[in-house]
């Protein structure tokens, strides 16, 4: 796109499916680097990928290219077939329907990366439930409960 200029910066989390804790410490980082080629791939800057055995937060320069929708159904779908055909889990590895998508400005971006990066360190003081309210709270995004994440499960 000649002349088309952007700073878009986005915060994106997602959980897996009824937030069973399968992301294993033994591939967890084999599967983040799988998918920052998906997020390089579509023409995204990634700027920092972590999370718990039950989530993964992504912080990312959006390329206006591509929908946010469709950023995360190719992430999503094309890291499930990974871990899938990879055998990573015993059964079925899905993701969570649905997703949080939060922009920040520039000034904040050494902000989120850390925040990002030290994710184990906040979920010894906060559940996943908790942080993720809480950034629909911070950026007033009206919800219903019935369709938040599951409930954790083991």
């Amino acid at each position: 796109m000649p002349n088309t200029y952007t700073q878009i910066y986005l915060h994106i989390i997602f959980a897996v499916k009824n937030r069973h804790g399968l992301i294993r410490s033994t591939w967890k980082e084999d599967l983040y680097r799988y998918m920052t080629g998906i997020v390089q791939n579509q023409g995204h800057k990634l700027l920092a990928i972590n999370g718990m055995p039950d989530h993964v937060h992504i912080f990312l320069g959006l390329n206006p290219n591509q929908s946010i929708s469709n950023l995360l159904q190719d992430l999503k779908g094309d890291s499930s077939r990974w871990i899938n055909t990879q055998q990573l889990v015993t059964g079925r590895f899905e993701w969570q329907a649905g997703y949080g998508a939060f922009s920040y400005s520039h000034s904040q971006i050494d902000k989120v990366v850390k925040y990002i990066i030290n994710q184990e360190e906040h979920h010894r003081q906060k559940t996943f439930l908790e942080e993720y309210t809480t950034f629909l709270q911070k950026f007033n995004v009206s919800y219903d409960e019935r369709y938040l994440f599951k409930p954790l499960e083991e």
